[in-house]
């Protein structure tokens, strides 16, 4: 099972965090960071700087499936997010009709900056590509190269909204895998717990509703580490 956390250098907690509530639940799991600079001087990313991107993996979170060989399932996920359950039960949730999966939400951000002080995108599907589950293999998702992403052309709008694919080949995962904080309120234990208005490494969210679950999250990868 591959799995891609998109890494930005303002949140390498968050990243840290992240990756031990995966591995902690799984150890046969391949967690990858996305990090742009890495991806650059690999020769994988060569976008100038979009000025409107609010993260470091905007846009390669999409090279994913090349990164996969084109084959198999892979999930991306944010860094401000942390597991609760095996990654496994979110892999057996793949269906072969589909390119990807993703949970489908219908809502627009309260606030106008992130967490990080950057200015908050507001566009349809917000938050889809935030959790994806990747059918790599999938025929469609053969036009998503590098090059693609690399477009000049192709904005961050067009690939965010799955624009590359036809709307019944994006399935439909349930949100407990992209549980908004902050956004729903009707689940008392997520799968998968997303900060997306801001994570208790951030100062001014240090008791932000879920601030317990990522808080013990840390504690437990600081043990391990001894």
């Amino acid at each position: 099972m591959k799995v891609f956390v998109g890494y930005d250098t303002r949140e390498d907690m968050a990243y840290q965090v992240c990756k031990h509530s995966i591995i902690a639940r799984n150890k046969d799991v391949d967690v990858r960071p996305l990090k742009q600079q890495e991806l650059r001087d690999a020769g994988w990313y060569w976008r100038d700087e979009d000025k409107l991107a609010s993260t470091e993996f905007t846009f390669t979170r999409f090279l994913v499936p090349e990164l996969a060989n084109f084959k198999g399932w892979a999930v991306f996920m944010d860094c401000d997010m942390i597991l609760t359950t095996d990654i496994a039960e979110l892999f057996a949730q793949a269906d072969d009709k589909y390119a990807v999966m993703c949970v489908q939400h219908d809502y627009t951000p309260k606030e106008g900056m992130k967490m990080d002080g950057q200015k908050q995108t507001v566009y349809p599907r917000k938050n889809w590509s935030s959790v994806m589950l990747f059918n790599c293999g999938h025929p469609s998702n053969a036009r998503l190269t590098q090059d693609m992403v690399n477009e000049k052309e192709i904005n961050g709008a067009y690939l965010h909204r799955f624009s590359w694919l036809k709307d019944s080949e994006v399935g439909e995962l349930d949100h407990t895998w992209n549980y908004l904080v902050g956004v729903y309120d009707d689940i008392e234990k997520p799968k998968l717990i997303h900060y997306t208005e801001g994570g208790p490494w951030f100062e001014n969210y240090r008791d932000c509703e879920f601030h317990a679950e990522w808080k013990n999250e840390l504690f437990n990868m600081m043990e391990d580490e001894v």
